[in-house]
């Protein structure tokens, strides 16, 4: 089991926030430093100094960290073409010498789309824009160099496209895929996806979502993909400090307990120990208090050697 660390910027962090944590988690021994794409605050609340963007905090962090993975969970595909997506991953993936991956996902927050002047389709157009961005991406990575790629979809046209720059990682940088729709989610994570990620969901429903991924890449014809979940975490020595850390960000700590990563390292490590029985090879911690490098040290300490 690899334990990621996943952060949410835009509930207010700026770039050297996130690189106290990306550091902090490379010098740790977790697998990957992920951050959330949005660039509006989600929830009520002071939004801070706001958001940053996904890719150009990448981009700083590829330069700035050594080993530690990095990548979004997940960029919406209503933010940028897809070509110029593409650019701008296989430009960060040679920038950190190949260790991004992306996550990759249909937008859901029209919110921040109308304050920022993005448009924001309606749900079974926002699939196609997402379905054909999977393929132009593969299309452009994979692409031999010195030949070009063209596609001709329903939302997009590339015409003769030289397919540069490549990324580092051969042949591309790994496609991640998250949610629990069930029946368009499953296909495409059985067409496009190196990994299935089921955000913040009990194990049962978990379960339930994992056996419709399991199927629909039966039925392409695949090897099953890397099964990987997102928990909010909150760990802590003892009762008082799990609570302690939960009223910092706000969080009901029964509700916690319930849906997330709550409680002590050994409470913690069982738990993880039943997201494994169900096939998963990662976990995003999802820290939502950046300052708590405590927390991280804890983790690190007290889980991550037992998992």
């Amino acid at each position: 089991m690899k334990l990621r660390i996943f952060t949410e910027p835009q509930q207010g962090a700026t770039y050297d926030e996130l690189l106290m944590v990306a550091l902090a988690a490379e010098r740790l021994g977790f697998d990957a430093f992920f951050r959330s794409d949005h660039y509006m605050r989600i929830g009520a609340g002071d939004p801070g100094v706001g958001s940053t963007d996904a890719w150009t905090t990448l981009a700083g962090l590829a330069r700035d960290t050594s080993t530690i993975r990095l990548g979004t969970l997940v960029t919406p595909a209503t933010f940028r073409l897809p070509g110029p997506l593409a650019i701008s991953v296989a430009q960060v993936d040679q920038m950190s010498g190949g260790r991004v991956e992306l996550g990759l996902g249909t937008g859901w927050f029209d919110a921040e789309h109308v304050a920022y002047g993005i448009p924001f389709p309606p749900v079974g157009e926002r699939f196609g824009r997402f379905e054909e961005q999977l393929e132009i991406l593969i299309g452009l990575w994979t692409t031999p160099a010195g030949e070009t790629f063209s596609f001709e979809g329903a939302h997009y046209r590339l015409a003769d496209s030289p397919a540069l720059p490549k990324p580092a990682q051969s042949p591309r940088p790994p496609i991640i895929i998250g949610g629990v729709g069930a029946t368009r989610t499953p296909r495409l994570v059985a067409r496009f996806a190196d990994e299935y990620n089921v955000p913040f969901r009990t194990l049962d429903d978990t379960a339930k979502a994992f056996d419709r991924v399991g199927r629909a890449c039966e039925a392409e014809g695949r090897e099953p993909v890397l099964l990987s979940v997102a928990q909010t975490v909150c760990v802590g020595s003892d009762d008082a400090e799990i609570a302690r850390r939960a009223g910092v960000v706000e969080q009901d700590l029964g509700v916690l307990r319930a849906t997330g990563l709550a409680g002590t390292p050994a409470e913690v490590t069982e738990k993880i120990g039943r997201f494994a029985e169900l096939g998963v090879e990662r976990i995003y911690l999802q820290v939502l208090d950046l300052a708590d490098l405590d927390h991280l040290n804890l983790i690190a300490e007290e889980v991550l050697p037992h998992v």
